[in-house]
């Protein structure tokens, strides 16, 4: 594909993401919580909630109507596993797909259903490679925020492989009228972790012990524990990994690190409750940025682009956190999960 091909891809996976949040507007409006939080299904990736099955129908809508017949394509997402592949045009062989694109309609549903929190639609599309397609071969990617009820504003952020921070499309939606303004996307340039939130996700009760000594045995092993009269370094359990790369994006995180894989693996457990490739297929916009997302070996991040491997992944607001932290980091999984 062309640049301008590139470019008009990652328009394309904008206008589906607004149609999707538009239209999860309208529902939330309609509905309780009781109602959106209603069990619609469980699946191999994870529990479907009806507001889940609303994003989804939406999705499969405007493909329908708007995704290019010239560009045949195959779609990957969370609640669509089992069954024929989704393919446009309907029908398309995967064999003749072009595209793989692989979606998360609400990444972050359990804050969003109970109107805690904004959720956020994902996407990612790369050629298609058939199973041999991974997140390293994502070209476009799009993010967009699920607002509250509360809310006038939310937040989009688009871009294409190689495009580098100037080339972001970032911008905040005022979901009231439609209107949009610039959005500026800064990671933190700080160059320690004193007095700025930092996270080990560890939202569930399953594995949530191990996580928190791995977490303590990071900051003792850089700062010491119970030297300070008050916190020297925050976190923020946002149950949503799209919000945790734009909370990196944006400047108010200034670490990440998802090892929940990692926990489960050591005290067997085999859960669902984990990060899987649809939830991170936006990482390349951290990248682009300037971050550093990588996996706990400190490789580059690489998965299958499914439904249901496990991810475990580490994402800094900039080169020298990732070097004050990540040979501490890689020493403490070494000792607790190995």
């Amino acid at each position: 594909m062309t640049a301008q091909q590139f470019e008009h891809a990652r328009v394309l996976l904008c206008r589906l993401q607004d149609s999707v949040r538009d239209a999860l507007i309208a529902v939330r409006d309609e509905q309780t919580v009781g109602e959106l939080s209603e069990i619609a299904e469980v699946t191999a990736a994870d529990t479907i909630y009806r507001i889940d099955k609303v994003s989804e129908a939406a999705i499969v809508a405007w493909f329908a109507a708007y995704w290019p017949a010239e560009w045949p394509v195959e779609l990957v997402m969370e609640g669509a596993e089992g069954g024929d592949a989704h393919t446009f045009p309907h029908g398309t062989p995967v064999s003749q797909t072009k595209f793989k694109c692989i979606l998360d309609p609400i990444d972050g549903t359990r804050g969003l259903m109970y109107d805690k929190r904004s959720a956020w639609m994902l996407a990612g599309l790369a050629p298609q490679l058939g199973a041999q397609t991974r997140l390293s071969d994502i070209r476009v990617a799009a993010m967009t925020e699920l607002p509250t009820s509360k809310q006038w504003a939310a937040d989009q952020i688009s871009g294409v492989r190689g495009c580098g921070p100037e080339g972001l499309v970032a911008e905040r939606v005022d979901v009231r009228g439609g209107g949009r303004s610039r959005l500026t996307i800064r990671p933190s340039q700080a160059t320690d972790f004193r007095h700025g939130f930092a996270s080990l996700a560890r939202f569930f009760p399953e594995g949530k012990a191990l996580l928190a000594q791995v977490e303590e045995g990071l900051w003792d092993a850089l700062y010491g524990l119970g030297q300070n009269v008050s916190p020297l370094v925050f976190e923020d359990q946002y149950i949503s990994t799209g919000g945790q790369i734009y909370e990196l994006l944006i400047g108010h995180d200034r670490m990440v690190a998802d090892l929940r894989p990692l926990a489960f693996r050591k005290i067997g457990y085999s859960s669902a409750l984990v990060c899987h490739p649809y939830d991170i297929c936006t990482e390349m916009l951290l990248r682009e940025a300037g971050g550093v997302v990588e996996a706990p070996d400190r490789q580059p991040l690489d998965a299958p682009l499914d439904t249901t491997s496990p991810v475990a992944w580490i994402g800094f607001a900039n080169d020298h956190l990732a070097e004050t932290v990540g040979p501490v980091l890689k020493r403490l999984i070494a000792e607790y999960f190995e």
